[in-house]
């Protein structure tokens, strides 16, 4: 059950954030304002050569509307139903996340994360985008929660959901509307130690189904090594979750690294592919984005330089995608992706073809969100 806790204090720590983020807000570099262009923008976190900080919105072609300064290197972010924002967070551990105004090419707010919390950099709205629910840590206990925050009211906190683990990261809505999907990454961390990896000899990795307004966990499924961290998945408009795994075993060994789950049934299995194809993405999934519009999902192994198209009804291998440090990954049209890479560039993979759409040197992260609704 949500805790109802610490509204003011939410409250006036947004108000003192939004004054303080006042002046970065205003600040936006763009190659053509964003309001001038009709049709859906990407958001992306990226860096620069220097070692700045941004988030960056772009249109279907490749041209950037807005580039805008953060604190801390960005990673996931979700479009906010009814309203022209989205929400971008922080990359584990991070302290921030910011609203963005996508129409304007502006953040209108930042938020800290909570006393002893940092954000694991992924979110998910309710259906009517009242309520924002944030993957975090606890990290005097090491325990995962979701934090839950009212949209209406200047993103103030109302409390949390306990995941009964620790490291939940991505998180996404079921097409139910009620039911949050999160990859649990078991992995314990502690912003003292900035990225450092502290329980690797017994994690508990899981995927889990929870109900967004008790906290009930429905189906929790583990991975078949328990050091194969569920990081990062999408969910289709049949209730069929393709989840990416990131193994912190031995470098020699090739587990599997895409878990499928039925959630009407809940059935859980892992897909196999060929042995020279698996040792090809080095044990790291970075991206997991479903095509609405088909049965393709893509994900991304950017140490593999490569992404995978499948069919996650089927489970075949339909195409291989070939992009040094691919990073995120979004379905554009119909059997369409865009992809980024971490060593610079946007493509459009169409039709087996290729084409690299933005030819600059930024760096961007690992996801993509739409402001298409």
């Amino acid at each position: 059950m949500i805790n109802r806790r610490a509204l003011l204090r939410a409250g006036l720590a947004s108000v003192g954030a939004m004054a303080a983020f006042s002046v970065m807000g205003a600040a936006r570099s763009a190659t053509q304002s964003s309001s001038a262009r009709p049709g859906p923008l990407y958001l992306s976190a990226l860096d620069d050569a220097d070692g700045g900080h941004f988030i960056a919105g772009f249109y279907e072609d490749g041209v950037i509307g807005f580039r805008l300064p953060v604190p801390e290197r960005g990673h996931g972010g979700c479009r906010r139903p009814l309203a022209n924002e989205v929400v971008m967070f922080s990359r584990r551990p991070g302290r921030h996340f910011q609203v963005i105004d996508f129409q304007a090419g502006t953040i209108v707010r930042q938020i800290e994360a909570e006393k002893d919390h940092h954000f694991y950099g992924h979110g998910v709205f309710s259906p009517d985008g009242n309520l924002l629910y944030a993957t975090a840590n606890h990290y005097p206990s090491g325990g995962g929660k979701i934090l839950v925050y009212d949209a209406q009211h200047a993103y103030q906190l109302l409390g949390d959901l306990d995941v009964d683990g620790i490291g939940p990261h991505e998180i996404r809505l079921h097409p139910d509307g009620q039911t949050l999907v999160v990859a649990l990454g078991g992995i314990r961390t502690h912003p003292d130690y900035d990225r450092i990896k502290l329980n690797l000899a017994d994690m508990q990795p899981a995927l889990l189904l929870i109900n967004r307004d008790s906290g009930h966990i429905s189906q929790r499924h583990e991975p078949s090594h328990h050091q194969l961290s569920l990081r990062h998945l999408d969910v289709s408009k049949e209730g069929i979750v393709i989840a990416g795994y990131q193994f912190e075993g031995q470098a020699w060994e090739t587990p599997p690294l895409i878990g499928r789950l039925d959630c009407a049934n809940s059935e859980f299995s892992e897909i196999k592919l060929p042995a020279e194809q698996q040792s090809k993405l080095r044990n790291y999934i970075a991206s997991v984005a479903i095509d609405p519009a088909s049965h393709i999902v893509a994900v991304t192994a950017p140490r593999g330089n490569r992404a995978l198209l499948l069919d996650y009804m089927t489970c075949e291998t339909l195409e291989t995608v070939e992009i040094d440090d691919v990073a995120g990954a979004i379905a554009d049209r119909r059997s369409t992706f865009v992809f980024t890479s971490g060593m610079g560039g946007i493509y459009l993979n169409r039709a087996s073809r290729v084409t690299r759409i933005e030819a600059s040197d930024q760096r961007w992260d690992n996801h993509l969100t739409s402001t298409r609704t």
